[in-house]
């Protein structure tokens, strides 16, 4: 008994030393494991102080912060302010929050951050949760961002689900929460999320879904926007609209659940049917849809090197430019129906604002903007210029040329279409029927430099003006817009304008930028460019041009085309209004038919107009300056004397003081009062008139009908009152190399016309 108590109270002992012992052992261990727990804790705390420390580093500044603009759109308008297109990478408008619907605001927060008004900028339970599942999936799996993240997101950060993208948008949200109040943040947030479609921002999206601004957008309309943040691509209401329906009805759940609508108003949400607007294409680029040719002008031309491409794409300007946007799809509408590729320019006369500007038939199909840049045979259309340096020298409508066969040293031939010749003729005659000879005539008169000259200071400045005589037949390669200034200096009274296509920039704040105005040059006497028009309103009344009439309008203008019927114009115009349509293949293949200038670009020209007059407040008739220095005379189209009752009569402007006072002698007037007019009509021979030419083709004696078109009678010029002029030969005034090929000189090719553009875009860095 004894021996056990003792065996068990050294038991007892043993157990309690080896007790102690153990407790030790734990002590020591837990010791052991506490200090690695701190070591480590101070690691892990140094780590993410670090770690923290870095990422902050590399995060905007509080001052970058509040220097960040967000891309917003460039809208250019038409001088009406109506929206030709918009300009973006990121399609948005910026707008303030108390200019969104109430139902917008809620429906956006029940369906992202019903607490927004509550937190600093980040849940910590939310994120412990989303860290929690992101570690079991190892990687970044779970949403959990308020407002504030997911703005500092958009703002600043990528998409990618990574650890390192959270902790960064934890801390930026943060340092957003202390810079801007709630209401600030959540203006900045509806202005920035993406909702599909290429809509950035409430604005562009209320207006891309449903085509209203944000102001008025309805609950349903607003839950459809709410629920599109989350996915914009999979509750899409046009890709998706089950999903669409059952996201809707998700977000106003919550809002019934939040109480923050009533069950009517949620009834109602669930059950109204969304008007959505039927679905165009939104994307980055270049255009939109709307006047792609006149934006490309103004875009590649003004705005991208004058405020380069992240001014222009993400800076929100403001485009106030001069076209008429009725105008200018009119003028797009024509030119798509055309049968061959062509070209469309619209000035105002007065300003040199362009009012259309159209250069193709399909944009997509071909950037070569022949309205700018193509160069092309103006043909006819350019004879006024010869006949405007032929008044300029002293020569009147009414004075004489012959109309005969020409035939240079060189073997030049040049010919009247239809290979008819009339023999004498009045300059307004031979302008009115567009006959060639005369019009070579005039410039070997006038001297090829004239010629030139004035065509420089009219406004026609291409290079391409060859210094030899076939300039009087078109063979110079001009642009329809330089065409159009050229006609703009004869109906604006000798003023050349410059073109200009924008009107004002302003800036995302209102602040203007750049206004543009009239830039005018007194070109040519007044007197010169109105006796030049008043030749030209005989083309529209009884020449080439009379189907461009608009009834009512004072109406001048004249056709053009080329040899082989390979391009075809009409260049003319009204009080207030000039207009230039081209139309020819950018192969120069010929139109075919024999299509002329009248048939292919006169009916263009016409309904264009036509409908610019009822649209356009113009006036009907031009007024001539005071200084105009001219006189309205009713004279004979065939022998520029006063009209008698039997004669063809056309009423034309002629210098003040130089007007024939004799009535016609071949029509009943006196033949002895028509050889005492010192003011009578008086043929001018060019130098390559021979004495043989003159006595077969001037204008037959009194005592004969006249018959100029009959060239076997020989001329009695004995008994004409017209007297004649011999003039001499000039310097520049030669015949041009037989056979030349004038399109050699075409600088622009429409096939090239594709690279280039590409090239253009990568420059300014459009597209990479």
């Amino acid at each position: 008994m004894l021996l056990m108590q003792f065996n068990d109270k050294n038991f007892s002992l043993d157990k309690k030393k080896k007790q102690g012992k153990n407790k030790k052992i734990f002590n020591r261990i837990f010791s052991h494991i506490a200090l690695i727990a701190a070591i480590a804790a101070a690691v892990l705390a140094i780590f993410i102080a670090l770690f923290i420390r870095d990422i902050s580093q590399s995060l905007p500044t509080s001052e970058e912060i509040l220097g960040h603009e967000p891309s917003l759109v460039t809208i250019v308008y038409d001088r009406n302010e109506k929206v030709v297109t918009r300009l973006f990478q990121e399609n948005r408008n910026w707008v303030k929050l108390d200019a969104v619907s109430p139902w917008m605001v809620k429906a956006i927060l029940a369906a992202e951050d019903d607490k927004f008004y509550d937190h600093s900028g980040i849940r910590p339970v939310a994120i412990l949760r989303a860290g929690i599942v992101d570690i079991f999936h190892r990687g970044a799996r779970q949403g959990g961002s308020t407002i504030t993240q997911q703005l500092a997101r958009n703002l600043f950060l990528t998409k990618e689900k990574t650890i390192v993208r959270k902790a960064k948008e934890a801390i930026l949200a943060l340092r957003l929460e202390r810079i801007y109040t709630k209401d600030q943040l959540l203006e900045m947030y509806l202005n920035t999320i993406y909702m599909g479609h290429g809509a950035y921002g409430i604005d562009s999206a209320s207006k891309n879904y449903f085509g209203k601004s944000p102001s008025q957008l309805t609950i349903t309309e607003s839950a459809i926007l709410a629920g599109l943040v989350a996915a914009p691509e999979t509750y899409s209401p046009y890709r998706n609209s089950d999903m669409s329906a059952a996201r809707r009805e998700y977000v106003l759940r919550r809002m019934l659940d939040l109480d923050w609508i009533s069950k009517s108003d949620y009834d109602t949400g669930v059950r109204e049917q969304p008007q959505l607007l039927k679905r165009e294409a939104s994307k980055s680029s270049l255009f939109l849809k709307d006047s792609p040719h006149f934006v490309s002008y103004i875009l590649f031309n003004k705005l991208l090197p004058k405020y380069g491409t992240e001014q222009v794409y993400r800076g929100g300007l403001r485009v106030y430019t001069t076209i008429d946007l009725d105008l200018q799809k009119k003028a797009e509408e024509l030119v798509s129906k055309m049968k061959h590729e062509g070209a469309l320019v619209a000035l105002d006369p007065n300003t040199g604002e362009i009012l259309a500007l159209v250069g193709g038939r399909d944009f997509d199909a071909s950037k070569f903007n022949r309205a700018t840049q193509a160069f092309r045979q103006p043909g006819s259309a350019f004879k006024p210029v010869v006949y405007a340096t032929a008044l300029e020298n002293g020569y009147r409508a009414v004075d004489h040329l012959l109309d005969a066969p020409l035939l240079f040293p060189n073997g030049w031939e040049p010919g009247n279409y239809g290979g008819k010749y009339d023999g004498e003729v009045t300059l307004m005659d031979a302008l009115a029927r567009s006959i060639n000879t005369v019009a070579v005539r005039l410039a070997q008169i006038d001297g090829v430099s004239r010629v030139v000259d004035m065509a420089r200071r009219i406004g026609i400045t291409t290079p391409h003006l060859p210094e030899d005589l076939s300039l009087a037949l078109g063979t110079a390669s001009v642009t329809p817009l330089e065409m159009s200034v050229a006609y703009s200096t004869f109906a604006n009274n000798g003023y050349k304008v410059e073109p200009y296509g924008i009107k004002e920039v302003k800036g995302k704040n209102g602040e203007s930028f750049e206004q543009n105005g009239p830039k005018i040059t007194n070109a040519i006497s007044v007197t010169t460019a109105v006796t030049t028009r008043s030749m030209l309103e005989q083309v529209a009344l009884w020449g080439t041009g009379a189907k461009a009439k608009v009834e009512g309008y004072q109406t001048f203008g004249k056709t053009g085309t080329t040899n082989d019927w390979t391009d075809a114009w009409f260049a003319g115009g009204i009080p207030g209004l000039v207009v230039v349509v081209y139309v020819g293949n950018d192969d120069h293949t010929p139109l075919g038919g024999k299509t002329t200038g009248t048939v292919a670009a006169v009916p263009v020209w016409k309904e264009f107009v036509s409908f610019a007059v009822k649209k356009l407040k113009l006036p009907q008739t031009f007024i001539l300056p005071p200084d105009a220095g001219v006189e309205s005379v009713n004279v004979c189209k065939k022998t520029g004397f006063l009209a008698s009752s039997g004669c063809p009569a056309a009423n034309i402007l002629l210098p003040a003081g130089h007007a024939p006072i004799s009535y016609c002698p071949w029509h009943g007037g006196s033949l002895s009062a028509a050889r005492a007019d010192e003011n009578a009509p008086q043929l001018v021979l060019a130098p390559i008139d021979d004495e043989m030419t003159h006595y077969k083709y001037a204008m037959r004696g009194l005592s004969q009908e006249p018959s100029a078109s009959d060239q076997d009678v020989q001329g009695q010029t004995a008994d004409t009152p017209v007297a004649t002029k011999k003039t001499k030969d000039t310097e520049h005034a030669k015949a041009p190399v037989k056979n030349s090929d004038p399109y050699k000189k075409d600088p622009s090719e429409a096939e090239q016309m594709e690279a280039r553009y590409q090239e253009l875009l990568k420059k300014y860095k459009i597209i990479e």
